[in-house]
């Protein structure tokens, strides 16, 4: 008898905990009006549990999305908000702003001809914006950045760029490709992102072009300035199956030669939400650690 009533006290406390939890709130309607792209941007937002009650500033994550998502996707298929809340909740990570803004297909990229300039936006308007509408910290040590596939390589491309804005990068299933990789994409016949590159990165033929070579993930690592190679922490995690395996891989490589400061992870998984819901969990407890040192 005194075993089934612990067992059911048991499970009214679990059961009680999980009510109490707090959660924070999200708000997937906020627009942000750019003067440099000349129309709106949309872009979702979650703001922590205490953040109503506090008057503390809050780290944050600056995530960005897929090739073929929107601002909302980190909310309806990664579940972004929930992972934060049970994290939180749980006391492995510290309360932190999470802001995903709606890229299109842009790459995140200031394209060729500079006639979308979505790069100069997201670092000189949006993260103003988001530091200014909000309690964000304002400084390196309190934004990270992050993101799957094209948003994986957007964060990548943004981490080593601005090396003095962000001190935590998360890239997962980062859509980065070696030259001999872009090259067979853009000459394959029919419809597909290749068709796309070429448009933004400016590439008429298999000898791709002096704008894709400034923006090429591994090009940059490979020239990255010493001073700068232990300036931001990066955590690559890419799936066994992913399509993505080869120009992750060779970026760890050169990563690891030349001494650039990260974290690499191949799991068990594909191109995938389930995989990515994992990701985030796992970044998000990485992204904390570093934050807190």
């Amino acid at each position: 008898m005194k075993k089934i009533l612990l067992l059911i006290l048991t499970v009214t406390l679990s059961v009680s905990a999980l009510a109490q939890q707090q959660h924070g709130r999200i708000f997937d309607d906020k627009i942000f009006k750019s003067s440099i792209l000349g129309r709106d941007v949309n872009y979702t937002i979650y703001l922590p549990p205490d953040y109503e009650t506090s008057s503390r500033k809050y780290p944050v994550l600056f995530l960005l999305h897929g090739y073929s998502d929107d601002h909302t996707g980190w909310m309806h298929y990664g579940e972004m908000n929930r992972i934060a809340d049970e994290l939180i909740g749980e006391g492995k990570i510290s309360p932190m702003i999470i802001v995903v803004a709606d890229a299109k297909k842009t790459w995140y990229i200031n394209n060729y001809t500079n006639t979308e300039r979505f790069e100069d936006m997201y670092i000189t308007e949006f993260i103003p914006h988001i530091e200014k509408t909000y309690r964000a910290r304002e400084n390196k040590l309190g934004h990270a950045i992050g993101g799957l596939s094209m948003g994986g390589y957007g964060s990548l491309l943004y981490a080593l760029k601005y090396t003095d804005m962000f001190s935590v990068c998360v890239a997962m299933s980062a859509a980065v490709f070696t030259d001999d990789e872009l090259k067979a994409r853009i000459l394959a016949e029919g419809e597909s992102y290749g068709y796309k590159e070429k448009e933004l990165f400016g590439i008429t033929d298999e000898n791709l072009s002096e704008h894709w070579h400034k923006n090429s993930i591994i090009d940059i690592v490979k020239n990255l300035p010493d001073n700068k190679k232990k300036s931001v922490k990066f955590y690559i995690d890419c799936g066994d199956d992913d399509f993505l395996y080869c120009g992750n891989s060779t970026l760890h490589i050169v990563m690891r030669d030349l001494k650039v400061d990260h974290e690499y992870r191949v799991r068990d998984g594909a191109h995938s939400w389930a995989y990515w819901r994992q990701c985030l969990y796992d970044g998000l407890i990485y992204i904390n650690k570093c934050m807190r040192h």
